[in-house]
């Protein structure tokens, strides 16, 4: 043991638990600062990646914040990412779980549930949705039996081409799913026009587009369900990781309620009870009084995320005004740069009102 190990002993020793869990945490701080500190960037030298994940001491520091607590599974790092991702998109209920995928599949799982009665999504209904685009916006179409009608993407937005969404729509069509490709989002006005005309649901996969706006107002809140993915690429990461989020309470309740297993019990980890009625419910055909809290009204899956993880989501959000900067500015830059080779290239273009 050398001087400098023996002296933090001496220090850590004499501390109590809150000192020495800032002393852990000051020291994770120094270290990030030191090995992993973004090197100087050499014009013509330095590889420029396409995405990757972009972090520093705050990261590091929560992470380790939230590992020693040692709660392995979802716990108050979670529900403090939550509450804060609800308030900065400005929704209602915002659930994480463990994918974009994973809030894909629970998005539209969630508008097959018998909750939903006559409005529920039936095998054999019809979903528009992009003809180029991610696998995992078009899978859960699939899984649940729908037919995924494609509309071709318009060149230079990458987005549904607009004026063919209504020709799309027959006595069949109950909903449309789409992405706001590359964080560019799609016409909102003429979608969620063609949604009321015709009293269809419309799920927003804004996966590439955290912090995007339409009208002034974010992506993802126009529809009944907008999706988001954590995964390195994004603009913010926990790793692996995603988000669900509505303004419909029902809603919330089926995609919580199939994110956790299935169970029809809203107590958080921990909690019993809090209904007050958990022994007094008559559940379909189930004796009266039977369990609530072990009690499963859809098949579900457990699609949760760790602690950890959502404490690195809480630190990157608070970057991810900078984040929207950066990728602005290298936007404005690439474009710039590239405009000499429009006779080559199409360069995208901001879809007018975003």
């Amino acid at each position: 043991m050398n001087d400098q190990t023996s002296q933090l002993h001496d220090i850590a020793g004499q501390a109590d638990e809150g000192q020495l869990r800032g002393l852990i945490l000051d020291l994770v701080g120094e270290y990030a600062r030191r090995h992993h500190a973004t090197p100087a960037f050499i014009p013509g030298a330095s590889p420029v990646p396409v995405s990757g994940k972009v972090y520093g001491a705050s990261d590091m520091q929560s992470l380790v914040d939230s590992a020693l607590d040692f709660w392995l599974t979802t716990g108050r790092f979670n529900a403090s990412f939550e509450e804060r991702l609800a308030a900065r998109i400005g929704i209602r209920h915002v659930l994480t779980t463990n994918s974009g995928s994973s809030a894909n599949l629970l998005a539209l799982s969630s508008l097959t549930s018998h909750y939903l009665r006559d409005e529920a999504l039936k095998p054999g209904d019809e979903v528009i949705t992009v003809a180029a685009g991610f696998p995992t916006t078009v899978n859960p179409i699939l899984q649940y039996g729908l037919i995924p009608v494609f509309v071709d993407v318009d060149i230079p937005t990458y987005n549904i081409k607009s004026e063919m969404i209504e020709a799309a729509v027959t006595p069949k069509t109950r909903a449309i799913m789409l992405a706001h490709a590359l964080g560019n989002p799609f016409d909102l006005a003429e979608v969620m026009r063609v949604a009321k005309k015709y009293n269809l649901w419309v799920v927003e996969d804004c996966c590439d587009a955290l912090g995007a706006t339409y009208d002034g107002r974010n992506v993802g809140t126009f529809g009944d369900i907008g999706t988001l993915s954590f995964y390195p690429a994004h603009h913010i990461t926990m790793g692996e990781g995603g988000a669900v989020f509505t303004a419909k309470p029902m809603l919330k309740r089926v995609i919580e309620s199939m994110r956790d297993w299935g169970r029809d019990c809203w107590c958080q980890p921990g909690m019993d009870n809090t209904c007050g009625k958990r022994f007094c419910r008559k559940l379909g055909d189930l004796p009266m009084g039977y369990d609530h809290k072990y009690t499963y009204s859809h098949c579900g899956y457990n699609l949760k995320i760790t602690d950890m993880q959502a404490a690195v989501g809480l630190a990157q959000l608070d970057r991810l005004d900078g984040f929207i900067a950066a990728r602005q500015r290298n936007f404005d830059t690439l474009t710039e740069m590239l405009k000499p080779l429009e006779d080559i290239f199409i360069l995208p273009q901001p879809t007018p009102g975003s």
